[in-house]
């Protein structure tokens, strides 16, 4: 040390420090093997589902009297006697149904049934060794889990999108106005053609048939839970439709003055109120009248239209049952008896 520097640091109790300074890097992070494990993981989760079910997912194309094609959509085998499982919209009104399966095959195919409310439809096809697809359960998906969706959207067939479950028992209105429950919303990527498709968990089972989009969000999709789905897929292949009961009202959601709720110790502080009456329906024959409030069903509160639909099963046709209504400023009860409804 030179003999400035001494008496420097002599003089203050401190070295100098240089100017000339060591750069600090600092040390890039390297992948772990739990990275490397979890991404392995992941994709062989979506690999293993896309092998499993790839193979049962179909193309259908819609085609008029002339030939004319009309739409496309997907949809995936569920029996191994060739039973299909798609949406309403994808077959609704079709003239020729044409199913191309995964192999390039090109079976005969015809409408089995379908149903509007739920927006699901049954198809068959005619071909042999087919693979159907295994159905999981609704009760047992979770909000995040992996979803793996598989359809042909835009033509292209057998095409994957992988996201999650963002939520479930979400509601989502049918072309017919009926509200449709057991929803899961996904943001496994789905676009026109892969309506109809399966979703799917990492296991390789489908939890939904891929039924909608909004088109102007990013990521927000639905899908017809899969609990729904056999419950219907069941009465369309065993009857070819779903039998529905009716009282014959046209009504809308309405508000109850809160001292009639009090008063007549109502469990819903709204009603339906009708607005109209089918002719010889079977609520014209209980009595009912235009202007009154619907507020019970068989004991059940009605507190909107979607829940009175709720109730309207294939259970309650030509069943007599308690229909309780608020009229001017008197509660009564009809008896009412529900009939099947026509499609």
């Amino acid at each position: 040390m030179k003999t400035a520097e001494l008496n420097q640091l002599n003089h203050t109790g401190f070295a100098p420090i240089s100017s000339e300074v060591e750069p600090v890097v600092s040390p890039s992070r390297t992948p772990t093997a739990s990275d490397d494990s979890l991404l392995d993981a992941y994709s062989k989760a979506v690999v293993h589902a896309a092998d499993e079910v790839g193979p049962s997912v179909v193309n259908i194309e819609v085609r008029k009297r002339n030939g004319q094609r009309a739409g496309s959509g997907s949809g995936f085998i569920i029996t191994h006697d060739g039973f299909v499982l798609t949406n309403c919209h994808v077959v609704h009104g079709a003239d020729k149904i044409e199913v191309i399966l995964a192999d390039g095959r090109r079976p005969d195919a015809h409408l089995v049934g379908e149903d509007p409310d739920t927006d699901l439809a049954v198809i068959r096809v005619y071909a042999p060794q087919l693979r159907p697809v295994r159905l999981g359960e609704s009760k047992n998906i979770r909000v995040g889990q992996v979803a793996i969706a598989i359809g042909n959207p835009y033509g292209f067939q057998s095409s994957v999108t992988a996201g999650v479950v963002s939520a479930l028992g979400r509601s989502f209105r049918a072309n017919t106005g009926r509200l449709m429950d057991d929803i899961l919303q996904t943001d496994a990527a789905l676009n026109p053609g892969n309506s109809g498709g399966p979703l799917v968990n990492s296991r390789g089972e489908v939890i939904g048939v891929n039924t909608a989009v909004i088109l102007p969000a990013q990521g927000i999709c639905f899908a017809i839970g899969i609990d729904t789905a056999k419950h219907v897929a069941a009465w369309l292949i065993k009857d070819g439709k779903i039998r529905r009961s009716y009282i014959g009202v046209g009504g809308q959601n309405v508000p109850i003055h809160r001292r009639l709720v009090r008063h007549f110790q109502l469990t819903a502080p709204t009603g339906v109120l009708v607005i109209s009456l089918n002719q010889g329906s079977p609520a014209e024959r209980a009595g009912l009248r235009e202007g009154d409030v619907i507020v019970e069903f068989k004991g059940q509160p009605i507190p909107s239209i979607d829940a009175l639909h709720k109730l309207l099963t294939a259970d309650q046709i030509g069943v007599e049952s308690d229909l309780t209504i608020v009229r001017r400023a008197e509660k009564l009860t009809l008896r009412v008896t529900p009939a099947e409804f026509a499609s």
